[in-house]
C-alpha cells in the first residue's frame, strides 16, 4: 500500500493541478477525511483500521473548499522541471525529474534569490562543474533564459507526461486532450 495515492479535486471535482498532478500520499486523503476537510469520491479496494475505525483507501477526494488560484503557476522544483522540459539547462540532455536537481545561475552565496528568473534544472554533473560560478565564469552558458512561465506553458508539457501509474478511478477526472465519445 505505500505506493497508493489519492487523486485530490477541487470543490468543482477538476484537479487542483495538472503540473504536477495533485496527488496526496493515502496516508494524508485519510488523514483529511477522517478531519472532514474532503469527500471521498472513489476508493480502492483496500481498508485501513484504527482500533475504533474503518476506512476505505481514497483513490480521488474533492475539497470541501473551493481552493482560487491567483493566474501565476507555483514556484516548486517539479514546475521548474515542467518549465525547462525536464533538460539540463546546461549541457542540454533530458532526464527523469528524480534524476535532476535545480541550480542558482547566480549562487546563492553570491547574493542569488531562489526565484523564477534564477533557478534552472540541471542534472548533478553539470551542477557540481559549475559550482559556485555564473555560467559565463563556468564557461557553461543556458540553454534558455530562466523566466516564470505561464501556467499555459506548463500545462502544454504536462499534458505529454500522464502520470504512467493512474488509476482507472481517475480517468473520469483527468481530461489528458481527449474527445468524448457521443
Amino acid at each position: 500500500m505505500s505506493g497508493l495515492q489519492t487523486l485530490v479535486l477541487n470543490a468543482d471535482y477538476r484537479p487542483l493541478s495538472y503540473h504536477p498532478l495533485s496527488l496526496w500520499s493515502w496516508k494524508d486523503a485519510v488523514s483529511a477525511l477522517f478531519m472532514e476537510r474532503v469527500n471521498l469520491v472513489e476508493s480502492y479496494d483496500k481498508v485501513v483500521r484504527s482500533p475504533s475505525l474503518e476506512f476505505k483507501v481514497p483513490s480521488v477526494v474533492a475539497l470541501k473548499r473551493y481552493v482560487t488560484f491567483n493566474g501565476r503557476p507555483a514556484f516548486t522544483r517539479y514546475n521548474i522541471y515542467l518549465r525547462d522540459d525536464f533538460t539540463c539547462q546546461y549541457c542540454g540532455h533530458a532526464f527523469s525529474a528524480r534524476e535532476l536537481t535545480f541550480d542558482h545561475v547566480m549562487p546563492r552565496s553570491r547574493g542569488g534569490l531562489t526565484e523564477w528568473s534564477n533557478v534552472v534544472a540541471a542534472c548533478s554533473p553539470c551542477n557540481l562543474k559549475k559550482a559556485n560560478h555564473t555560467p559565463e565564469e563556468a564557461g557553461m552558458p543556458l540553454i534558455q533564459d530562466a523566466l516564470e512561465p505561464s501556467i499555459r506553458r506548463l500545462n502544454q508539457v504536462a499534458r505529454r507526461l500522464p502520470p504512467s501509474d493512474m488509476h482507472h478511478s481517475w480517468l473520469d477526472y483527468l481530461y489528458w486532450d481527449s474527445e468524448l465519445e457521443l
